[in-house]
């Protein structure tokens, strides 16, 4: 996938670094689990097995890798008698992969390895380095996992051959949540047909994600034409000098939702308006797009009492700002 104007980020060589040390100095690249006759692979396959029938596809999936390797580990777990196949109800052409008695007693032998390993690493550590290593890694395992959902998506700069698929994005979107044209709200700019020429100066950016060369959808950023009498009513030091962005039409079709790219998109414009020299950034909205509120909350969004500048969005009721 591909990402224009992102910044490149230190953090990520050194998270790239750490997690090559951890997958060694947890053994994942030995043969063998310890001294059970399992590879990692055949070891992860056998704890989803566990679970319940499973297919190959299915395995595969789950643990990410490729059919042959996953019927190379149901194969070998077979012909230790830890597992056995039988053929899928649902499709004679597969079969599923069930545990054994013997394969219960290597998954207990497994967990308990497992848990002697793991509790000597935590006994380094306390009880709340702990939880922040559980909340860490629970945010790091979902980035994965939304990083992998978003492979055949491109993400770019807008073009103005975007201009008139993007413009039927933002209008669908309106009106599959009831925000009509005759309103203050975005759908309702004369710009809309136009939107790329509406991000030309170098301090403002809009970007759209595509599939197979279908818009599906987009988001911007620009400095806010800003309201100083009302600047100065926040509790902000030299309010008038401050640099303003504001987050612009941040619209996604249903096929793209669900996927984290609201969030994704947020980040990065919040990361270009940073570079920009902007102090803040600004945006309305409605509570009709409640999911859009949520995301904004969890970002560090701040609700205002009111709003900033005329921006003609005056149906949009949710003014919100976040200090950079």
């Amino acid at each position: 996938m591909t990402e224009d104007n992102k910044p490149s980020n230190q953090q990520g060589s050194t998270l790239r670094t750490v997690s090559r040390h951890i997958v060694r100095q947890l053994g994942m690249l030995n043969s063998a689990c310890g001294d059970l006759p399992l590879s990692p692979v055949q070891a992860h396959a056998l704890i989803e097995v566990s679970q319940g029938a499973i297919s190959i596809k299915k395995l595969a999936q789950i643990l990410n890798i490729d059919k042959s390797n996953a019927s190379r580990a149901i194969s070998h777990l077979v012909e230790k008698r830890f597992a056995h196949t039988k053929s899928n109800p649902r499709d004679s052409r597969s079969l599923l992969a069930h545990l054994t008695p013997q394969g219960r007693k290597l998954l207990q032998k497994l967990d308990h390895q497992q848990n002697i390993i793991f509790n000597e690493i935590l006994s380094q550590l306390s009880c709340s380095e702990t939880q922040q290593i559980e909340t860490a890694m629970t945010l790091y395992n979902k980035a994965i996992q939304r990083s992998r959902m978003q492979q055949e998506y491109t993400l770019r700069v807008m073009t103005p051959e975007d201009n008139a698929p993007m413009a039927a994005v933002i209008r669908t979107v309106s009106a599959e949540y009831g925000l009509t044209s005759d309103k203050g709200y975005a759908v309702a700019d004369p710009t809309l047909d136009s939107l790329s020429e509406q991000y030309q100066a170098s301090d403002a950016c809009y970007w759209v994600i595509e599939k197979e060369g279908e818009i599906l959808g987009g988001g911007g950023i620009a400095p806010l034409s800003i309201n100083t009498a009302v600047m100065n009513t926040l509790d902000q030091p030299a309010a008038k000098q401050e640099r303003v962005s504001e987050l612009q039409k941040m619209y996604f079709s249903q096929a793209l939702r669900g996927k984290g790219f609201a969030k994704r998109l947020a980040y990065l414009a919040l990361d270009f308006a940073r570079e920009q020299g902007f102090h803040s950034c600004y945006l309305e909205t409605t509570a009709d797009l409640n999911e859009a509120v949520k995301l904004y909350e969890s970002i560090g969004f701040k609700h205002l009492d009111s709003h900033l500048g005329d921006t003609g969005h005056d149906a949009c009721e949710m003014p919100m700002l976040l200090k950079l």
